[in-house]
């Protein structure tokens, strides 16, 4: 089983999975390059911080009085240090700290220039000889923290245009392929028997040659249908006047001859232009069937056309034929002369087909459905599957044309309404049933 694909999904999903992922990289390019620039200008702020800060502690450190020892500076205020610093000397002796420095931070013996701890990143600068040294740290955690806020500053507007995304390339697409879909609407509203060119205009340039090559199948096609039934219908009715005179002559030589061989020969042959000449109608009725006649402009009543038709047919085959009909009318946009033409190929069949000594069920419901059914032999499934070809017949020694389903059947899918081939019948142990809904007509058909 295969799965359909959808051009308008197909491509919705992946440009805004394009989209989505060509904007998550640049977020990420955007970060690494964030960081970059930031630790840059954080490693400037710790050498700024030690050049500002040594020569006012070189200072403080030489006007002391003595050996004043370690000094801690005094804060203004309490406060979170980002930066914190130590003055040492060259054996690693503590001369001054930041009020929040923690002397654990920083290695044993003072080094110049940048180094890094798990937790910090320090740099130290001398003075006087390198005889003093300055340090000053930064937490990994506060530039980490920088860096993740900027990259949630870069990543939460593009959370919000994501679905804003989503919706603009699905909206553009939509509209792209608008012609396409009203391209699609108007061949689905269309009929079976409609061959017409399908417009093209103002079709995406990609879909225009497969419409144009479309059109010029549907030309082919409808010329070849319009050939096939022109010469069904041409000879059928070619045919009706030759074998109208021919049948007459041959009647009245049956009349004027006396010798017996000869009216048995001609019975004979008068039966075979009978039967040619009722195979000549069939193709007539299957030419109209074919030829999309099978619906009409307003809606009409079957009730009187079905009573009517099997009143005549009554009188071939009196007290065979049971008719049911619903209290109220039933009313279709089916072409009366279209119904008359199936109604008589379905008693037809059932006649020739079904036991002569029982009755044909005909029944029409309130809501349209239209059954004939006959008792006899049970037509076998690879049979019945082959009865709405042409010149196919379950029995072939029973006369007939084999044509009577076929045009039923053309009737049917030109109204856009299913025929149902069963056998047995429903309800019924033996025989043959055939069923369609006539009021469930399309009218697009």
């Amino acid at each position: 089983m295969t799965t359909k694909i959808s051009l308008h999904k197909t491509l919705g999903t992946w440009l805004t999975l394009g989209v989505t992922s060509l904007w998550l990289a640049g977020v990420i390019a955007s970060g690494l390059v964030a960081r970059h620039e930031m630790n840059e200008v954080f490693d400037s702020a710790l050498k700024e911080t030690a050049q500002r800060i040594l020569p006012l502690a070189v200072t403080d450190i030489l006007n002391r009085e003595g050996d004043a020892g370690l000094q801690r500076a005094l804060a203004l205020k309490e406060h979170d240090e980002y930066l914190t610093y130590l003055v040492r000397d060259a054996s690693g002796k503590l001369l001054l700290q930041s009020h929040d420095a923690d002397p654990r931070t920083f290695g044993a013996k003072p080094r110049e220039g940048f180094s890094e701890t798990p937790t910090h990143r320090i740099y130290g600068e001398g003075a006087i000889s390198d005889t003093l040294y300055i340090e000053v740290a930064e937490p990994m955690a506060h530039r980490r923290e920088a860096v993740l806020e900027t990259s949630l500053a870069l990543l939460i507007p593009l959370i919000v245009l994501i679905p804003i995304s989503l919706i603009g390339v699905w909206w553009v697409i939509k509209r792209s392929l608008r012609q396409v879909v009203l391209l699609q609407q108007s061949i689905e509203a269309r009929g079976g028997s409609d061959l017409s060119p399908v417009a093209v205009n103002r079709l995406p340039e990609e879909f225009e040659p497969i419409m144009v090559s479309v059109n010029r199948l549907l030309e082919r096609l409808r010329r070849a249908l319009e050939a096939e039934r022109s010469f069904t219908a041409n000879s059928a009715h070619e045919l009706r006047t030759p074998l109208a005179t021919a049948l007459a002559k041959l009647q009245r030589l049956k009349t004027e001859t006396e010798d017996a061989r000869v009216k048995t020969r001609a019975g004979e042959i008068e039966e075979s232009l009978r039967t040619l000449s009722r195979l000549s109608e069939k193709l007539l009725e299957l030419a109209k069937a074919e030829g999309g006649s099978a619906l009409s402009e307003t809606c009409n009543d079957l009730v009187p056309i079905l009573q009517m038709i099997v009143n005549d047919y009554e009188r071939t085959a009196p007290g065979r034929l049971k008719l049911e009909l619903p209290d109220d009318s039933v009313t279709s946009a089916l072409d009366p002369d279209a119904f008359a033409i199936l109604v008589r190929n379905l008693l037809e069949n059932a006649l020739r087909h079904g036991a002569s000594d029982r009755p044909i069920n005909i029944s029409l419901t309130g809501d349209g459905t239209l059954r004939v059914a006959n008792e006899g032999e049970v037509v076998p499934p690879e049979k019945l599957a082959l009865l709405r070809n042409r010149f196919v017949r379950s029995d072939t020694t029973t006369v007939g044309s084999g044509i009577g389903l076929a045009i039923v059947d053309a009737i049917a899918g030109g109204a856009g309404i299913t025929l149902n081939l069963r056998s047995p019948a429903s309800g019924q142990f033996d025989g043959f049933e055939a069923e369609l809904n006539v009021a469930m007509v399309d009218m697009d058909s």
